[in-house]
């Protein structure tokens, strides 16, 4: 026996054993709160955790499956913690939101950490769960069923107040899904073989931060949300997008780096527009981009469908085979006090050495705009004709169209993402 503190009250608590010969479920309901306990190290079935305040862990040979139907561990009660065990086999109807992990509403507080997860619908399922923690998990889906087919690896349906934290997820359809979910944190998790890394909808108030995805369709799908802070995260060698943003608005992106974005293929075709966009911005405004490095990708930035009025500043672009996409009736200005951002194929000069270019940046001409809107047209490229487009919006910037500009371009990459040279 020994004493725990919780909910401000010392326990007596008790490390219980349960055996073969024990009806589990029958002993995991008689159990007083605030106990904890091992699971027996053999083959379990299906649990349901209904008692306040228990720590639940497993001895290194536990495991529990589901048998192919239902959820594998259900959490019903406040408090509890949930660690260290391997729970695989859960079902796989989506619409009875089958899950290795069920974390009811009632289940507020509770922990479910360092356990390896594989099935073919959802990995963790928190159904409206306030300040639910989920760190250090394994998950794994189904490869064999389409990504469609498949469940997230978590999934938060308006639940507040959660911490993910620290887990590594693959082969699900995507990693970690917000829903109507405001006021968490996403952390530290790494995602790779996906459809979306991280994918908001409906959500506010949420930090997204220090995550990775590698090899997802997109990486960071951010969908009709707002007041979300997103910093630190990296995407590499995603296809199609990078961060992927649509209805984005009154939000922080600093200190992202994304890389290596080309265009993917399901099935073998090639998908339609999605060009390899290390960030796309559709229909999002009033946000902020700072000191993000966005680097060797199709495109660097493509901003459309009334993509305004947004701060880009002190950002990288960096060996895009093209930096900018942007088709507008407004010109965008990025730069703020007095600095812009670095591109890897400015040509202009700085004569007073102060580390800011002397003449502005324009990513974009007419000819570009009429490339963009008449793909077919791409055969004329190196054509006199283009030549002399060319010519004559230099001779007479009266005719330029309205574009990107950057009218205090950086010199040199911001100190801050000099290790993000190669």
């Amino acid at each position: 026996m020994y004493q725990l503190l919780r909910y401000g009250v010392a326990l007596s608590v008790a490390l219980i054993s349960l055996t073969a010969s024990a009806n589990l479920q029958d002993q995991l309901d008689a159990l007083e709160p605030g106990v904890s306990f091992e699971l027996p190290p053999e083959q379990l079935p299906p649990l349901v955790i209904r008692v306040p305040g228990v720590s639940v862990s497993c001895a290194e040979d536990s495991v529990i499956d589901a048998g192919g139907a239902g959820h594998a561990v259900e959490i019903l009660a406040e408090g509890v913690s949930f660690s260290g065990c391997v729970v695989r086999n859960w079902g796989q109807d989506l619409n009875k939101l089958d899950a290795g992990i069920f974390v009811a509403r009632e289940a507020k507080g509770a922990v479910v950490a360092d356990n390896r997860l594989q099935g073919p619908a959802f990995g963790v399922w928190l159904d409206a769960t306030p300040d639910v923690v989920v760190r250090n998990n394994e998950i794994r889906g189904e490869a064999s069923l389409r990504s469609q087919d498949r469940g997230n690896g978590i999934h938060l349906f308006n639940t507040t107040g959660a911490l993910i934290e620290g887990n590594d997820i693959r082969q699900t359809r995507d990693a970690i899904y917000i829903e109507t979910a405001n006021n968490n944190k996403i952390r530290n998790n790494v995602m790779s073989d996906l459809r979306y890394g991280i994918h908001y909808m409906y959500s506010m108030h949420n930090l997204l931060e220090g995550n990775l995805t590698r090899g997802t369709r997109t990486g960071y799908a951010l969908m009709q949300s707002k007041y979300l802070t997103v910093v630190n995260n990296r995407s590499e060698n995603d296809e199609n997008y990078g961060i992927l943003m649509n209805f984005i608005t009154n939000s922080t992106l600093k200190g992202n780096v994304v890389t290596g974005v080309s265009q993917g293929q399901t099935g073998g075709v090639m998908i339609s527009g999605g060009e390899g966009k290390a960030v796309f911005i559709y229909n999002s405004l009033y946000n902020t981009f700072e000191g993000n490095y966005f680097g060797h990708s199709n495109i660097g930035i493509h901003l459309t469908a009334g993509s305004e009025q947004n701060e880009v500043f002190d950002n990288a672009f960096v060996n895009n085979e093209r930096q900018v996409k942007y088709v507008a009736t407004r010109t965008q200005s990025w730069a703020k006090d007095g600095r812009g951002n670095f591109w890897s194929d400015y040509l202009g000069w700085d004569r007073n050495q102060d580390g800011i270019g002397d003449v502005p940046y324009e990513p974009n001409d007419n000819v570009d705009r009429l490339l963009w809107k008449y793909p077919e047209a791409r055969v004329l490229m190196f054509s006199p004709a283009v030549d002399t487009l060319r010519w004559v919006q230099d001779a007479f910037p009266v005719v330029k169209s309205a574009g990107v500009s950057d009218p205090k371009p950086l010199m040199r990459i911001p100190e801050h993402l000099q290790s993000e040279i190669r």
